[in-house]
Formats: C-alpha cells, structure tokens, sequence
C-alpha cells in the first residue's frame, strides 16, 4: 500500500494561481486588492462599499456534533463543499475563520483544512498570515496601557483602580498570565492592582472586528467598550479615554477580508478568528456580506459543535447583521460517534455498531437544535479509512428516523469529486427555500432568562444557577440599557454539559455561570460557565515540540 501523503506535504504540491486570477473570478479588479505576496490578498474598502446593491447569494452554515479526541473535520468538509459545489458548476465561495497560534503550538497543529481539503498558503495562514491577529493584539493592548497611563497621571475621570474590567491579551497558550499583578515596582510604574491576560481570540476587539459593518461602526463599537467603572459604579468607556480612533488606526487593514484559494482554486475569504467555546465563534461579518455579493452559494462555518458555534451564529452573528442561511451540514464521524458511545480511542479501528448507534444520540440532539432556528439540515459523515459499511448505514439509518439525509464524504481523499453528492443535496436543500430562520430569544428577554433559554432549550440542562453577586451585576447591566443584548456562553466544547466527560447526550444537568463580562462594543454579554478558562494553557506536550524546520528550510509538524 502506497504512503498517504501528509496534509503539509499536500499543501507544498498544491499549483497556486496567483491571488490577481483568483479575484478577477469573482470580479474583484486588480487595482481592488492588496496583494500580501502572490498568493493572498486583501479587498479594498472601497470595492466593498460597491458591492451594496448586489443581491445575496444563498448562506450554508457548516457545524458539528460535539468534538472529540477522534476528529470531526468541520474545517475540511467546509472546504470540500465548496469545491464540491464549485465542481458541480455552482458559483460558491467559502468563509472561514483564521488561526489563532496558540492552538497551532498547542494542541490543534493547524487549522486550514486537511487532506485535499485545504485553503493554502497552509503555512502562512496558520502562522503570522497577514497580521490581523497582531493587530487586533495591539490595539487591545494599547487600550489597557491608556486605562494605567490614564490613573497615572492623575485620573481625571474618576476610575475605581478596584473596578478595571478591560484584561490585557496574547495570541499564545499561557496559563501563567491568567491572573498577574500590574505595575509593581515603585511609583514610577504606577499603581499596582490585579489583573490578568485572556487569548487574542477572547478579546472584544476581536468580536468587534468580526461583527462591524464597515470602518465608522468599527470605531464607534470600540468607543462603546466599558474599560471600568467610578466608585459610583458608573461606567468609563473607551472613547473617554479617546483611545477609539487610535485603536481604529491600528485595525483598518484588519477589518479589509483576506482572499486567498482551495487546493482546487476556488475563492475564500478567511477573514476573523473567535474561538466558539470562549466567544462567539464565526469569520467576519464583512466576509460573509461581501461573500453573498460575489457568490451564489456562500459556506461558513462555525466553531465546535453546533451547541456553542451553531447557537452563537444564530443568535449573535445572524441576529445582528440580518443573515439569513438556507440550510446547514452537521458534520460527524464514525470514530467521534463510537466515542460519544462509550469507545476510547484505542479501540475505534474495531467495528463497533452499538457504540455509533449508541452515540447517534449526540448527532440527533444537534440536528434538532439546528431545526428549531428554522434551518433545514442534512448530515455530513466525513470518511475515516477505518469505518466499515455496517456502521456507515447506522448512521444513516439512525438519520432517517429523524427525517435527515446523512452523505457520506470522501472529500479528505478524493477533494471535490469526494463529495460531489453532498454538493448537490446542499445546493437543492438551500434552492428550496423552505428555511424559516428565527433566533432562539427575543432581544426583549432578560439577561439570565436567555441564560436560562439556551441552558434548556439548547444543551438540554433542568437549569442555569448563578451566585447572587452574578445575578446582581446582569440586573445592574439591564438597568444600564444593556438588557436587549444576546447572550454569548463560553462552555465547555466537549459536552451539553459543563464537564467535558460528559459524552453523548445528557439532560438534566445544572449549568453554573460563575461570572459574567458586558462586551458592550461588541453587541453581547459573555456567560463564563463551569471550568472554561478564557486563556487556555498548554497540554503536557504541545505540539510547540514538534514543530521545527527541516534541512531544506520548509515548516514541519504543523499537521
């Protein structure tokens, strides 16, 4: 048997046309790009600003069952339908989100797809790609050293130093900078007091980056960033410190989409980057707008399962910039399924019917969250070499009970001609026109109810608790004129749960908010559930090991 190439060795082949070929598709004249090398570019501002009075094209939201050890491939089978849909003679594009290093040196490797499923430059998209991350770091940055320059000098406007809620950031793994104390060292380094560090994917400034319109609602959002509060406990926002227009500066090549091409030279914007278990988990709205312009089917995805990525596009990302997708792929695996049956990972090469049966509850729970936004589904099974033809149907016929059509999908292997099915059945499900999309709340619910509304009606849970200091601070949110903003959980990936052990699909369990933060330039309120660490720290060995240059001067161990 012939080696399999590696997801690297797959991307170094690839035959790239330049970015210029790849934009004249679509429409996009070269004077209109930014060209970062030959291969990816930015779209211009203005070019966008004249995509307007375009019509859309049709939303295909790409999600999962809950992740596992084993692997779903929601990345790779959002790139496979595209070229599948593009090799079937439909005008697609796909949007997805970028890497963030921290996983890339951490536990991931990589987040471009795999297989001959992949957007290239893989390197450069996992790495430094075109520096939208270290802008994003260094504009939220800059804010926090405003707030201390600020108290500094005198402290004109009042600020509690107790009351500082604005965090500093870094696009990296590190559980030491969780909790720090600040300007230590005498007086001429300021005033010491508490703080921390959370992930550049955490920040607001993120979020804000990938649900602005254009450049004026990115400067006005970040001026409505709450940085603190007086000891009267009103708020000082960010444009009190005049930190907006500063910060927009360092962001306004960010906010411009990135253009860059499958192994198959098909279109995509890989544009933003919030992680769905800690934010709310899409590519960029200017992306997906400007994508629907230019496409006629357009393939998103978002983060984890469809329990946290699904929702908060849904009712985050669709809620606030009017989208409204046509159908959505669930993505699931054998091998994850046998996992949520109760198979470890040593022994998923055995067949195992009962365990995916067993764990074909997991799949269901998700298709019908994703129906009850009114979205029409159909399943994903992405191919591992190991499934066999009897736990292949039991999914499928696990499917058919709940009236969903699962495909099976070669593309890792095969790319487009993989998945050629799945395209079709996505494109007539999406033409159809039978979706029905509504958010899961109305903006009028209180705070906690909506807490209480995904915890029920979304991860199945009996209830939401709260300490009464956690309660307090929504109310005193509501009383703000915060209280028509959507909820944003950041849970645990692994489970409906709060603990990630928790496979399959549980009911019944308890859903802790042990804190809550008001992203009020971005448009949401963040419920921090359970464990979930909004800086994640390093596993006992990370992939940072095994990554190196080889004799040649090329990248390994990114896959």
């Amino acid at each position: 048997m012939a080696d399999v190439a590696s997801d690297i060795e797959i991307a170094r082949a690839a035959r790239k046309k330049p970015i210029r070929e790849i934009a004249a598709r679509l429409g996009i004249p070269e004077e209109s790009i930014v060209p970062y090398g030959h291969d990816k570019a930015k779209i211009a501002a203005p070019f966008l600003r004249s995509l307007d009075e375009r019509p859309d094209g049709k939303l295909i939201l790409v999600t999962a069952i809950n992740p596992t050890p084993a692997g779903e491939g929601k990345t790779t089978t959002t790139v496979g339908l595209g070229d599948g849909l593009n090799r079937i003679g439909r005008r697609a594009m796909i949007c997805i989100r970028e890497a963030s290093l921290g996983p890339c040196f951490g536990v991931k490797g990589g987040a471009a797809g795999g297989g001959y499923a992949q957007v290239v430059p893989m390197e450069d998209m996992n790495l430094h790609f075109t520096g939208d991350f270290h802008a994003i770091t260094s504009a939220h940055n800059l804010l926090s050293a405003l707030i201390d320059n600020h108290i500094y000098w005198g402290n004109a406007l009042g600020i509690d130093q107790r009351r500082v809620v604005w965090r500093r950031v870094l696009d990296m793994n590190d559980r030491a900078l969780r909790a720090v104390v600040a300007s230590l060292g005498g007086v001429a380094n300021g005033f010491p007091r508490e703080t921390g560090f959370d992930i550049t994917v955490a920040s607001e400034v993120m979020a804000i980056l990938c649900l602005a319109r254009d450049l004026k609602d990115l400067e006005a959002r970040l001026g409505a960033i709450v940085v603190a509060y007086r000891r009267d406990r009103s708020p000082v926002f960010a444009r009190d410190l005049k930190a907006d227009g500063a910060m927009a500066v360092l962001l306004k090549d960010a906010l411009q989409p990135n253009l860059v091409q499958t192994l198959e030279n098909n279109p995509a914007f890989v544009h933003g980057g919030p992680f769905a278990n800690i934010a709310h988990g899409c590519n960029s709205v200017v992306a997906t707008r400007a994508a629907l312009k230019l496409a006629d089917y357009v393939v998103t995805e978002a983060g984890f399962g469809a329990d946290l990525g699904a929702e908060k596009f849904f009712d985050i990302k669709c809620r606030k910039a009017g989208l409204k997708p046509a159908a959505a792929v669930i993505v699931a695996t054998v091998r994850a399924l046998k996992m949520n049956g109760g198979v470890a990972k040593d022994g998923l090469g055995t067949e195992n019917v009962a365990a995916v049966t067993a764990g074909c509850a997991n799949l269901g729970r998700h298709i019908e969250n994703v129906r009850g936004f009114g979205v029409p589904v159909i399943v994903a099974i992405n191919h591992f070499g190991t499934d066999t033809q009897a736990e292949i149907e039991a999914v499928r016929a696990y499917a058919r009970t709940l009236d969903c059509e699962a495909v099976l999908c070669r593309h890792w292997a095969e790319g487009s001609a993989g998945i050629t099915e799945l395209a079709e059945k996505v494109a007539a499900l999406a033409d159809a026109g039978t979706a029905d999309f509504a958010p899961l709340y109305p903006d009028a619910m209180g705070l906690f109810e909506k807490i209480e509304t995904v915890v029920k009606r979304i991860y199945r849970g009996a209830e939401a608790s709260a300490d009464a200091s956690v309660r307090e601070q929504l109310k005193g949110f509501e009383a703000a004129g915060y209280g028509h903003l959507p909820v944003c959980m950041a849970k645990t990936q692994y489970s409906f749960s709060t603990d990630p052990a928790r496979r399959g699909a549980p009911d019944g369990h308890s859903v802790h908010v042990r804190e809550v933060r008001l992203s009020a330039g971005a448009g949401f309120v963040v419920a921090i559930c359970g464990e979930i660490m909004t800086m994640p720290g390093l596993p006992s060995s990370p992939a940072a090991e095994r990554i190196f240059l080889n004799e040649a001067g090329e990248i390994e161990g990114l896959f």
